[in-house]
């Protein structure tokens, strides 16, 4: 299960779909994309070092996201655009008066359905 303690995280993430290529085949042809729903988050830095170490690990989610699990993206070379990347700061640093600067990532997660059928 996903730590409860992040889950402030998942908040205001959005549900969206990506297209991952494939590699081509040893024939020459190309294979079709395959598409994959994800979660689209970002994240304060210091979040984001907080849940590196449950990097490419598969969890699965209560509430809003009941019956889904996730995997954050991080190391997988076909995921590779969607690996987590530096979404900017916000503030002032010139002025010690103003609010620090607050550094952003945005994280994918890899969004499964993992329902389970019960017997009626």
């Amino acid at each position: 299960m996903w730590p409860e303690e992040y889950n402030f995280l998942l908040d205001h993430a959005e549900e969206v779909t990506i297209d991952v290529p494939h590699a081509p085949e040893a024939s020459g042809s190309a294979n079709p994309v395959t598409r994959r729903q994800a979660l689209r988050v970002r994240l304060l830095q210091q979040d984001y070092e907080r849940i590196w170490p449950l990097a490419d690990t598969r969890f699965r989610l209560g509430g809003r996201f009941a019956g889904k699990a996730i995997t954050m993206i991080v190391n997988n070379p076909l995921y590779h655009q969607w690996h987590p990347a530096d979404d900017g700061s916000q503030g002032e640093t010139a002025d010690p008066v103003k609010l620090p600067v607050t550094k952003h990532v945005v994280v994918h997660f890899l969004l499964d359905d993992v329902r389970e059928a019960a017997p009626a």
